[in-house]
């Protein structure tokens, strides 16, 4: 029997999106039913995995998840023969979705198996760029773009950085691969790091929204850890493309890349220039100081390979 689900609420757009998760529709059987849970994501590597050979599922992405979605998560978890997800605490937002919560709730026909991916973010291609989760509220971000630019964070904070050399941008990739790797020992992932020991703009269209190139490599080794058919169903688009972050000099000389500079944000496809970008985030942290604050501490160990480009340059 599948949750109740209330008639009224079935004509919400979210209930359609995720239909086959809410119970308002059944994909296909197949061989084995797979559910992928994790952030924005988990999609990319949900459509990846499809195949003749399994049922996959769209759930929504683990931070939507509310109380009410418990039953049908529930229902998903005791059918599915493969977990694939990212490190989620225990009790996330107050729900049993953690990684080792939902991983032992498991059915399937075969006892269900887990396989934990790793969430994935290079700094290497766009040093400038950061994520920073306010404690007041971890879901603010700032206009424009849902990106913080390290850059125009130490302008709000009184200081200037120098312009980035390449040296610097092998520095920043450095350190982000590290952090990658150690993410990936502490929770035995499936390994993706060594796809950025040559870095190219078709790995990543922002720091933490990957191109097709990740995704199908990723699915082909999920897929062999799983024991399944190593082939990747492509959909013959491109994956979380909603957003391109600008491609800086620096970068490309620091890999030797056939790329032009840009000094835009590709935004569902329109240009937005650099400097609109940073005149409206400046006037949102002169009303947000506390943000400043957050991003300063947070990202220190990037600032300071940052402002060390002033002392590359002077050599």
């Amino acid at each position: 029997m599948r949750p109740d689900v209330d008639p009224v609420a079935e004509a919400d757009g979210r209930l359609r999106h995720y239909s086959d998760f809410y119970g308002l529709t059944e994909p296909v059987a197949r061989e084995r039913v797979v559910l992928v849970l994790g952030n924005c994501q988990a999609e990319s590597l949900r459509i990846m995995l499809q195949g003749d050979d399994a049922t996959t599922v769209r759930v929504p992405p683990v931070h939507e998840l509310t109380a009410r979605d418990m039953p049908f998560l529930e229902r998903w978890l005791e059918a599915a023969d493969l977990l694939v997800s990212q490190p989620v605490r225990d009790d996330y937002h107050g729900l049993p979705v953690g990684l080792r919560q939902t991983s032992a709730r498991l059915g399937g026909r075969r006892g269900g198996l887990t396989i934990a991916v790793p969430v994935v973010r290079f700094a290497g291609l766009y040093p400038w760029h950061a994520i920073v989760r306010p404690p007041r509220d971890a879901s603010i971000v700032p206009p424009v773009v849902e990106y913080h630019d390290l850059s125009t964070l130490a302008a709000a904070a009184g200081e200037t950085l120098p312009p980035l050399v390449p040296a610097t941008v092998r520095a920043v990739a450095e350190a982000s691969i590290d952090e990658l790797r150690r993410r990936e020992s502490i929770w035995g992932t499936v390994v993706v790091s060594d796809l950025f020991e040559r870095p190219g703009f078709e790995l990543m269209r922002t720091m933490n929204h990957p191109g097709n190139a990740v995704w199908t490599a990723l699915a082909e080794r999920v897929r062999r850890r799983a024991g399944m058919r190593p082939t990747v169903h492509d959909p013959g688009r491109p994956l979380l493309d909603a957003v391109h972050a600008p491609r800086d000099a620096a970068v490309i000389d620091a890999w030797s890349l056939a790329d032009e500079p840009t000094d835009h944000w590709l935004v569902g496809g329109a240009a937005v220039a650099v400097d609109e970008v940073r005149r409206a985030q400046l006037a949102w942290y002169t009303d947000n100081p506390d943000i400043v604050a957050a991003g300063i501490a947070r990202h220190g160990s990037t600032l300071r390979l940052l402002r060390h480009s002033a002392v590359v340059r002077s050599r």
